[in-house]
């Protein structure tokens, strides 16, 4: 109880300790993270801003892109700050940080709700309208966002319930359960069994509906008879597929892989593709295939630089 009472800090390694990659590791991160808050914070403004982007998938679209805008503030703000030399995180920002990792399930609970609505546009498009109202909507983002907390909350007062009486460096560059479970000297048993079957279950549930949905799709698309009508089907469905085949492998992998010091390493490549990366490339994957996005992105920029902006289309 008293080494744990005098462990007030921690201190993040980051992913390397290679002086010569430390300035270029700080300007990569620092572009992606800035890039991020624009393109998460951008597709916020432009779905409110266009009545005609008031529709289900795109009222999940803003929540997912609240989401990485929280996750990249709490994540990769730190990340960037650690790669400046600022390597020191107190005992409460770590659990508070801790607790924004745990709560990436409300992801996986969005990308969940979000194959349910081209389920519903291609499986029973005469009922879309009374399936997918306002208010299932709601309860879907509802839903998904207590899921992630209670999931949050769980393992946060887990992890910090243990004693941390050696050594204070955290082999990584955010607070995250496994290298913090590694500096712990308690029994870690429980804490890891509870790590494996919350991951497992939302993880493994979540992706379970996201194939059913897109079987009945398939099936569906299947018994079309115009290539046109098949076609126009399936291109509904690929960004949505395409985030979802980045975004629960790196995960799968992270946490479900067997553990050792060995793997920490690559357990940093893998975070860093789910939790920089991925934040960034969300909004362009829906938004480069997406003409509605486009045209609400042409008709902002138009009002803000109308004269520049029509010489140019000329």
């Amino acid at each position: 109880m008293e080494n744990n009472t005098e462990m007030i800090e921690f201190i993040l390694m980051g992913l390397t300790d290679d002086p010569h990659l430390q300035v270029p590791l700080f300007l990569v991160f620092l572009f992606i993270y800035l890039i991020t808050l624009i393109e998460n914070g951008g597709m916020m403004v432009i779905i409110y801003s266009d009545f005609h982007l008031h529709t289900p998938m795109y009222f999940f679209l803003s929540n997912l892109s609240f989401v990485d805008l929280g996750y990249s503030l709490a994540i990769v703000s730190k990340m960037v700050a650690v790669q400046s030399g600022s390597k020191v995180i107190s005992y409460n920002r770590c659990a508070a940080q801790f607790f924004f990792v745990g709560s990436d399930t409300v992801e996986y609970y969005l990308l969940a709700s979000m194959a349910y609505d081209p389920h519903a546009a291609v499986y029973r498009p005469l009922h879309y309208s009374t399936t997918m109202t306002a208010g299932v909507c709601a309860l879907l983002t509802i839903g998904s966002y207590v899921c992630g907390f209670l999931n949050a909350s769980v393992h946060t007062a887990d992890a910090f319930r243990l004693y941390f009486c050696g050594s204070n460096e955290i082999n990584h560059f955010f607070c995250d359960m496994p290298p913090l479970l590694a500096l712990s000297c308690s029994n870690t048993c429980i804490s890891k069994l509870v790590v494996y079957f919350a991951v497992s279950f939302n993880v493994f549930f979540t992706l379970l509906v996201i194939l059913i949905s897109y079987l009945f799709i398939y099936i569906v698309i299947q018994r079309m008879r115009s290539a046109e009508g098949r076609k126009k089907a399936f291109s509904t469905c690929v960004s949505h597929l395409t985030a979802v085949s980045i975004f629960y492998g790196p995960i799968i992998f992270m946490y479900l892989h067997p553990s050792s010091s060995q793997s920490m390493d690559t357990d940093k490549i893998a975070s860093v593709f789910y939790s920089v990366v991925i934040p960034m490339l969300n909004p362009l994957i829906y938004s480069l295939r997406n003409k509605e996005v486009k045209n609400t992105v042409w008709k902002i920029l138009n009002k803000l630089y109308p004269h520049s902006l029509s010489v140019n289309r000329m």
